[in-house]
């Protein structure tokens, strides 16, 4: 697959999943047999990443993922995302780096950063 292939199907993995509430879906599109988690505190495999978005859902269904930017090289994606789970919420700053095999995503990496009330520059996260 292409960078541009790669990109698209994160994007429409990511979005499906948590804007559209239809992670089941996402997972069998995207998800390969395997997929390698290294968020310490999320399971492998896609039924977990299923039940995990059946959680967030069911506890904040507002939760939106608003995909910024995105960066593509090789089998590698990476997606800085705003992520809300509703909007009251100032939302986290998520890079997530995502590895493509065979045209399915079979690994997942992230680094989630709280939006603070106050900030000690004028700059944005974003």
């Amino acid at each position: 697959m292409t960078t541009s292939e790669n990109t698209a199907l994160v994007v429409n993995f990511y979005t499906h999943a948590f804007n559209d509430g239809r992670p089941e879906e996402a997972a069998a599109a995207a998800l390969g047999e395997t997929y390698i988690q290294h968020n310490p505190g999320a399971p492998d495999g896609p039924a977990a990443f299923v039940g995990y978005v059946q959680s967030v859902r069911e506890r904040f269904p507002e939760v939106r993922v608003e995909i910024m930017r995105t960066i593509a090289e090789g089998d590698l994606v990476v997606t800085h995302s705003r992520f809300t789970l509703g909007p009251a919420d100032r939302g986290r700053a998520v890079a997530d780096i995502w590895r493509i095999e065979g045209g399915k995503i079979v690994e997942h990496w992230d680094v989630i950063q709280e939006i603070p009330e106050q900030a000690a520059n004028a700059n944005t996260m974003f």
